[in-house]
């Protein structure tokens, strides 16, 4: 096999099948999300009630985290994903019948409201074992030697699967209508369980089965607290993400700033998913291991800027550039980070690390939703933006004051360990 072989992880055919199921996960999960979100402000017009959507996923979400990683750690991995793709698609289910117009005629609009945000909680429910889960199967697909190339497929697949879910969301909205967006969700959900039963089951690589469930629980946080590199990528990018999560707002951005409407709406959220394609396909021939700590933090900064620039934008072109580029750092990042996390992290622990992970970046994009609709409703859309992005620069900051040893980091060597 070349030494910098570009397509080294996708000539494992497992491997390829688990792309194809996240990207139908990823791209059905985040379109959902702003087909939910372009409804419930259709009929609040209220910012903050796109921050509660936010928040009834995040807190099952953060509040099971570890357990999830803990049954996890102690289960196969197929069986467990299939249960949350069948979860995942009673929720789906469940949202496109609370958008049928002829089962609804008779319901007030706190009435769909309060059953929109139930089933987001039960999805945020779902979410707490879905995350940890996908990461452990990844690790049993490919050899360890392959592991920066199969994140940076990886990473780059739920990248543009979670940009590109939200933009289709955009345009199928204007074609189709929110109803049958919901029933082409539900039909992906089904996709990605077909594809998940192409792949065997795979044997539990934890020596601790049958551990108490508290000790478990502290082996991971503690694994997680002692490793300052993986702690560093998590904290840096939780902060941001939280701080950064202007498109929880585009709605508003699109109705009534820019005044685009929905053509314009699938447009801003396709933007970001362009940047994230052309990263997908150019880290794999340029990997980003090399001096990662620089890269990673370099990476979020300009995030940072790119969110303030859409804040202050009151064109439409501009403020589409300013997304694009969002999604180039914001994938640089993300494949950094899940590098960092599959080559540090022992397989008996993946599972913990991984709900770790989904508590403070996977669950923070919520929590940023909350974040921004709050602070929405405070200060102003613009104003709200415009914070967050100068927050995520003042953490960027920080972060490097604070972790040399972060900004030094290079997974050239960690890399050499698994090729000898």
């Amino acid at each position: 096999m070349p030494k910098n072989d570009p397509y080294a992880a996708l000539r494992y055919r497992e491997f390829n099948i688990f792309l194809l199921l996240r990207f139908a996960l990823v791209f059905a999960w985040t379109m959902q999300f702003v087909v939910i979100e372009w409804e419930v402000y259709s009929i609040t017009k209220d910012p903050l009630s796109l921050g509660i959507i936010g928040l009834m996923e995040v807190i099952p979400a953060v509040s099971m985290a570890l357990f999830a990683g803990h049954v996890v750690d102690q289960k196969e991995k197929k069986s467990l994903l299939i249960k949350c793709i069948i979860g995942f698609s009673v929720v789906s289910l469940g949202l496109f019948l609370i958008t049928w117009p002829r089962l609804i005629g008779g319901l007030t609009t706190n009435t769909i409201l309060y059953i929109v945000y139930f089933l987001v909680f039960m999805g945020g429910i779902v979410r707490a074992f879905l995350g940890p889960t996908i990461f452990s199967l990844f690790s049993l697909l490919i050899p360890k030697k392959v592991y920066p190339n199969a994140a940076t497929w990886s990473s780059s697949v739920w990248q543009v699967g979670a940009v590109l879910g939200p933009a289709f969301g955009g345009f199928a909205i204007h074609w189709i209508g929110v109803h049958w967006a919901m029933c082409f969700i539900f039909a992906l959900s089904l996709l990605a369980l077909i594809c998940l039963f192409q792949i065997p089951k795979k044997p539990v690589l934890n020596p601790n089965i049958g551990e108490p469930v508290m000790k478990s629980l502290k082996g991971g946080l503690k694994f997680v607290y002692s490793n300052k590199v993986i702690l560093g990528a998590l904290s840096l990018d939780m902060i941001a993400v939280l701080f950064g999560g202007a498109v929880a707002l585009l709605p508003i951005f699109a109705q009534d700033i820019l005044n685009v409407g929905s053509e314009g709406f699938g447009i801003l959220r396709a933007a970001p998913a362009v940047g994230a394609a052309i990263i997908m396909f150019t880290s794999a021939y340029f990997p980003l291991n090399k001096n990662a700590g620089m890269k990673l933090l370099a990476a979020i900064f300009g995030f940072g800027l790119c969110i303030i620039v859409f804040g202050l934008s009151t064109w439409f072109w501009l403020s589409v550039f300013a997304l694009f580029m969002s999604g180039v750092t914001d994938g640089i990042s993300m494949i950094i980070r899940q590098t960092i996390l599959q080559l540090k992290t022992p397989d008996a622990m993946r599972g913990r690390v991984a709900s770790v992970n989904s508590m403070f970046v996977g669950s923070s994009n919520e929590l940023g939703a909350f974040e921004s609709g709050l602070t929405a409703k405070l200060m102003g859309t613009v104003t709200a933006v415009v914070f967050g992005g100068c927050m995520t620069l003042v953490t960027v900051v920080a972060t490097g004051a604070i972790l040399p040893k972060f900004r030094k980091l290079d997974l050239e060597e960690d890399l050499k360990e698994f090729s000898e």
